[in-house]
């Protein structure tokens, strides 16, 4: 048994280009099939946010069809979304993989929560397992060293692509594309057709391209844990 480490958002708006908020938070199935396929597998998960706060869920991941499985799922573990960790009181090193899921919370505080870089800065020399999915690699731009170099520079990743939040996402009105902001720091972007299902394992690091890779990348984390 792993014990894993998934970073959610505590954000519950993004503030758009022009100024306007709009609601967001974690990505209902992104959270969901991670969380289960990490579970089914055996692997003991605690979820953890800035400040320990209570994760919220984008409105928008629950107006789909099969809203209703993921409320239930979302219910059934909602002691565990009730009382997270705070990102600041986790020790470097105290968990075997990191997991973080997307929705467009993340663009907004994981991508520069100190303590989530820290710990990513921390997986990545250990080469531990790091799964990141759809917008959830925008965590990653937390993972900044001291020197000013990316951890992740020159690896390969999947990531909610330019083209798929101009179709489908926040459009123009996005403050800026995690695809590009993560290319300008040196990682290297791998992008498959839009909404098609994309992962990326280069080594113990699993990324997702979108929602329709949830399930995939959940079973290739569980198989780079296993590789350990």
């Amino acid at each position: 048994m792993a014990h894993v480490l998934m970073a959610v958002t505590g954000a519950d708006t993004i503030t758009l280009a022009d100024g306007t908020a709009h609601p967001t938070g974690f990505w209902a199935e992104e959270l969901v099939e991670l969380h289960r396929g990490l579970v089914e597998a055996g692997h003991d998960v605690t979820i953890a946010t800035p400040d320990g706060v209570r994760p919220p869920v984008d409105p928008g991941s629950l107006a789909a069809e099969g809203a209703d499985a993921l409320r239930a799922y979302l219910d059934g573990i909602d002691d565990l979304l009730s009382h997270p960790r705070g990102l600041g009181d986790v020790r470097d090193g105290e968990y075997d993989a990191i997991v973080l899921p997307g929705g467009h919370g993340p663009m907004v505080d994981l991508a520069v929560d100190a303590d989530l870089g820290r710990l990513l800065v921390d997986a990545a020399d250990r080469d531990a397992v790091v799964g990141v999915l759809c917008h959830g690699p925008a965590g990653l731009l937390s993972a900044v060293r001291e020197d000013g170099s990316f951890a992740f520079a020159g690896r390969r990743i999947a990531v909610f692509t330019d083209d798929e939040e101009r179709q489908g996402g926040l459009g123009e009105g996005t403050p800026y594309l995690v695809a590009s902001r993560l290319a300008e720091l040196g990682a290297i972007i791998e992008p498959a057709t839009p909404w098609s299902v994309e992962v990326v394992r280069d080594g113990r690091l699993v990324s997702g391209q979108n929602p329709q890779s949830s399930v995939t990348t959940a079973e290739q984390v569980v198989e780079a844990l296993a590789e350990r």
